[in-house]
């Protein structure tokens, strides 16, 4: 239990930081006070302390993973990258129901079956190249957004990183009952993938994405005065886009097929 826990929690972090710099290497961050006043930062002094140790662990562990996984030839990083991202339509396909959009469920459920018998497990997205609707992930925290429900205060937490009080309860419902496949893999209802194999596949996903943003990261923290500010408004206005389904907002986050960040623009 100690094991998944661990490399469950190692991936989340990986996933949960919001980075973006433009093709020139300059990052503009929108000015959003109503996301700011609606989320205070109760225990700054304490987030940035977890914050400095994040950024530790990053260098000296995550990022170095990631520039190993890097240099794997780019056919392996893709097919792993498609295969993790198939995977995470068993936490988006709930949500979109919880949400009330039973045609996008509907739309990622034939999505997920498709690449994962012709598309070999996922490693080909069969269904990007049959021209499905653009994939856009969904999870808990999202779902209890779209419900109401404020994001209570700003925290930073120990290897998982930024997060609200109501993304951290998010978080525990995709981990511990809310992903489909994780209860009939883990537990034995069928014998579709093993528990290592899960475990592994959740590692790649983190691993794909920072390997695929380390430059991002580093534009960020060079063109911040202050990185930790930086982080935080950047998380929360991209999650608030997720909420809202928004991709004309203040902050215009556009992913390639490939999960790279590429502009935030005014």
């Amino acid at each position: 239990m100690l094991k998944k826990l661990t490399i469950i929690i190692f991936t989340t972090f990986l996933l949960s930081v919001s980075a973006n710099a433009g093709s020139d290497g300059k990052l503009e961050l929108n000015k959003s006070p109503s996301i700011e006043k609606k989320t205070k930062d109760c225990f700054e002094k304490l987030n940035r302390a977890t914050f400095a140790f994040n950024q530790g662990l990053d260098k000296v562990l995550i990022k170095p993973i990631a520039e190993g996984y890097r240099n794997l030839p780019q056919p392996i990083q893709k097919g792993t990258g498609n295969a993790a991202k198939n995977l995470s339509n068993l936490i988006t396909i709930p949500n979109n129901v919880l949400q009330g959009d039973v045609k996008t469920a509907i739309i990622n459920t034939g999505r997920f079956v498709l690449n994962t018998t012709v598309g070999l497990l996922g490693t080909i997205d069969v269904a990007n190249k049959m021209g499905f609707p653009k994939y856009e992930k969904e999870d808990y925290g999202q779902t209890l957004g779209a419900w109401g429900f404020g994001p209570g205060c700003y925290i930073v937490l120990p290897v998982l990183g930024p997060s609200t009080i109501r993304d951290t309860g998010g978080s525990f419902a995709n981990v511990f009952g809310g992903d489909p496949f994780y209860n009939a893999s883990i537990h034995g209802n069928n014998e579709f993938l093993s528990e290592g194999v899960f475990i592994t596949t959740k590692a790649i996903n983190g691993i794909d994405f920072r390997a695929n943003n380390i430059e991002s990261f580093e534009n960020l923290e060079k063109n911040s005065l202050d990185f930790y500010a930086s982080v935080k408004s950047l998380y929360l206005q991209d999650r608030e886009n997720k909420i809202k389904n928004n991709t004309r907002g203040k902050i215009d986050v556009i992913y390639s097929d490939e999960g790279d960040w590429e502009e935030i623009n005014d």
